[in-house]
């Protein structure tokens, strides 16, 4: 008897199943070689495993899709926030905002380098720092920075962050649609080989190649 190849995929899973269910509704009553509490399992979890994929499915297109209007977000937020950075460090190399007013901005310590904005995490962090430092220096009747305004670094940082956060919700939504569909394939499995077992167990005693082309017609791969 050749080895059986159990599905490890779930498209050939719900093909399993549904080849079984299908083959049972074709054949005569007396004739069909699964129990009734089998079939009955079967055909009562495709349903719920089919719709549990299609909600992954879906929720992950979900996030891919806003996850390509989130980059653009996270573009212009470095964009700008690195441009207003530039033009603070050379307002201090001239003079024209005191050295001291760097620490405002949490920059005392930054050798007039840009911060790293290479995570989202950092964008997050240091976007907060310069929009709050630049608020403060105005308070304290500095001048506003021009090209860009913090106005528009405002803008740019609250568009990314309310993206950052909705593809963190998206994120949490496809984690939790693909941990359904994980915790449900071994109850899938156990069907499916349970089908299978009772397939090869009715058909054991059959010629060889007939056996297998009946064990195939219940969607046995081998």
């Amino acid at each position: 008897m050749p080895y059986r190849r159990l599905p490890n995929t779930d498209n050939a899973r719900i093909k399993a199943l549904r080849t079984a269910i299908n083959k049972c509704a074709n054949t005569d009553f007396n004739d069909v070689v699964i129990s009734m509490k089998t079939l009955h399992k079967a055909k009562s979890s495709i349903g719920k495993f089919e719709r549990m994929c299609e909600i992954y499915k879906q929720t992950f297109e979900t996030q891919i899709k806003a996850n390509k209007t989130f980059q653009k977000q996270i573009k212009n937020a470095r964009m700008y926030l690195s441009h207003f950075i530039q033009v603070l460090y050379l307002s201090v190399i001239r003079n024209e905002i005191n050295h001291t007013n760097l620490a405002l901005y949490g920059l005392e310590e930054s050798n007039l380098q840009v911060p790293d904005l290479n995570t989202n995490e950092m964008l997050l962090e240091w976007g907060q720092k310069i929009i709050d430092g630049e608020e403060k220096r105005i308070s304290q009747r500095g001048v506003p920075i021009y090209n860009p305004t913090i106005a528009k670094v405002k803008v740019m940082y609250s568009i990314f962050k309310d993206g950052y956060n909705t593809q963190k919700i998206h994120q949490k939504a496809t984690i939790r649609t693909q941990k359904n569909v994980e915790n449900f394939r071994s109850e899938i499995d156990a069907i499916i080989l349970e089908l299978w077992d009772q397939v090869e167990s009715a058909n054991m005693n059959l010629p060889s190649k007939m056996k297998i082309d009946k064990n195939k017609e219940y969607g046995i791969v081998y």
